[in-house]
């Protein structure tokens, strides 16, 4: 078993600290807190063992979960990779881009491994169809929360939208051609509500909405590809894929068959794959435990989640030029 720790006991940090000490692939250390008061809180009420210093606990650590406001992620990680120790860091990995790529430099220099918290490439409804998504052509998201001042230091891109960027890059195997957003702040400093259009090289296009002041909450996806529509509820953990195949020459009196203006038919096809329920959270800590222990590569890299970033950025300076 893997000793760990967390640095960050706020919502997320104590989830994830749940998480950790059921895990049979690691053993909680304990955790740090910024804030005494709220650390001793915790440590009375749940029985983890605060450390006074970060240091205390990374020495005590084979790797450390960094659940701490984005704000703080790189002065963590890059104390936590200069002990030598395996980085579990939540999203967005770091405020900047510049950031990122020194965490991913210092992860190489010191030979050791880190995933980012990208939590929906573990969604139970992602994972059913992710191997059915080859080559989309155009993709629709739309994420959308009730407002929540927790996660308003940064933009709703930062928040909400990136769990989206991160999941259309992990299947669209192209490089970003250009990017196009537009922006409004509401409620908060920074936009509360965002579109974004992102175009990729081999003519893939994929349109983004993200919103933290809706009346309802939403997280769906589409992914529309050559004779096949894949739908993913992230929310309600349900999925969809309507194939299209050429039509038999007899088809039964039930069958939903199209004809193009060509002429030529096609068969309609729906599949519900089965979605085998999880805790996508101790997934994707469980699986970076096991990318250690085989000394393999993370499902979501230190790399990736620099990528996502960057694209994130860039859909914010996009705000900037409205």
């Amino acid at each position: 078993m893997l000793n760990a720790g967390v640095i960050g006991a706020g919502h997320l940090g104590k989830i994830h600290l749940k998480l950790l000490k059921q895990s049979t692939k690691y053993n909680l250390v304990g955790f740090h807190d910024s804030d005494p008061e709220a650390a001793k809180k915790i440590a009375e009420e749940f029985g983890y063992q605060s450390f006074d210093t970060m240091e205390a606990l990374i020495d005590a650590c084979d790797m450390v979960d960094v659940v701490t406001p984005t704000l703080f992620h790189f002065d963590c990680a890059k104390m936590v990779l200069e002990a030598g120790k395996h980085l579990f860091i939540e999203k967005p990995i770091t405020k900047t881009v510049k950031e990122a790529e020194a965490i991913r430099e210092l992860a190489k220099k010191n030979g050791v491994r880190g995933q980012v918290g990208q939590v929906e490439r573990f969604n139970p409804a992602f994972v059913a169809v992710n191997k059915q998504i080859d080559n989309p052509m155009f993709i629709e998201s739309h994420r959308l929360a009730e407002f929540n001042p927790r996660g308003t230091d940064v933009s709703v891109v930062l928040d909400l939208m990136i769990h989206d960027i991160d999941a259309i890059l992990s299947v669209v195997k192209s490089k970003v051609k250009t990017v196009t957003a537009n922006g409004v702040s509401v409620i908060s400093q920074t936009p509360d509500i965002a579109n974004a259009r992102i175009e990729f090289e081999n003519g893939c296009v994929a349109n983004l909405t993200a919103s933290r002041i809706s009346m309802k909450n939403m997280r769906k996806s589409r992914f529309f590809q050559k004779d096949a529509y894949i739908s993913v509820d992230f929310l309600e953990k349900k999925c969809e894929v309507v194939k299209m195949k050429d039509a038999p020459e007899n088809p039964d009196d039930f069958a939903m068959v199209l004809t193009n203006a060509e002429g030529v038919k096609k068969q309609i096809y729906f599949e519900n794959p089965d979605v085998d329920p999880n805790n996508a959270i101790l997934d994707e800590l469980e699986t970076f435990a096991d990318a250690i222990n085989t000394n393999s590569t993370p499902v979501v890299t230190l790399a990736q989640g620099t990528e996502a970033l960057r694209v994130a950025m860039q859909i914010i300076e996009n705000f900037k030029t409205l």
